[in-house]
């Protein structure tokens, strides 16, 4: 049985249907956990090989998953200064920090993935040209308000982590979920 010349047994023209059409949910969820993922990566401007060691480690912190990976997002040295206010971008952030320009405790760090913890202190290295060249950009307008976890001393050019950030504090709209999900798998 089956088909005579195109046409099916009960007299119907079989229709082609395209890939999407079989399994359209399931793409839909598993493309719009990938974008959430990737909007996460984009965003904080790391890799995908990063990211799931971030995950891998915030599995075994006790709490929520998803609230832990993106809390340690957002302790990201790279993060912290741009957040403070010393830069404007993300990247700008990341090549002061890669050429050395940060000390954080007193010590040159040159790792944007850099963590940090309550009771860390970010300041310039003691240089009058990156003084200087920082000053300037701190007096720029910010785009986004302060944060609760981190104070920034325009004046001193310091930064201070006063805690962990929350969820609450995450400036990233994202549906980590999804992504909690679509890492797991």
């Amino acid at each position: 049985g089956g088909f005579r010349g195109g046409v099916g047994v009960r007299g119907e023209v079989p229709r082609s249907r395209g890939p999407r059409e079989h399994r359209a949910h399931v793409e839909n969820d598993a493309a719009l956990a990938l974008l959430e993922k990737q909007k996460i990566k984009f965003y904080y401007g790391i890799r995908e090989q990063q990211l799931r060691r971030y995950f891998a480690i915030a599995k075994r912190h006790k709490g929520n998953t998803g609230e832990q990976l993106m809390t340690m997002c957002e302790r990201r040295l790279d993060n912290v200064v741009r957040r403070a206010g010393f830069c404007s971008t993300r990247p700008q952030a990341r090549q002061g920090i890669v050429h050395g320009h940060f000390c954080v405790n007193g010590q040159k760090v040159d790792r944007p993935s850099y963590l940090v913890r309550p009771g860390d202190t970010i300041t310039i290295r003691n240089r009058p040209n990156l003084k200087k060249l920082y000053a300037e950009l701190a007096q720029a307008p910010r785009q986004e308000g302060g944060t609760g976890w981190l104070g920034f001393d325009a004046s001193e050019l310091q930064a201070t982590v006063g805690a962990l950030p929350g969820p609450e504090d995450i400036s990233l709209p994202v549906e980590i979920n999804t992504v909690v999900a679509f890492l797991s798998r």
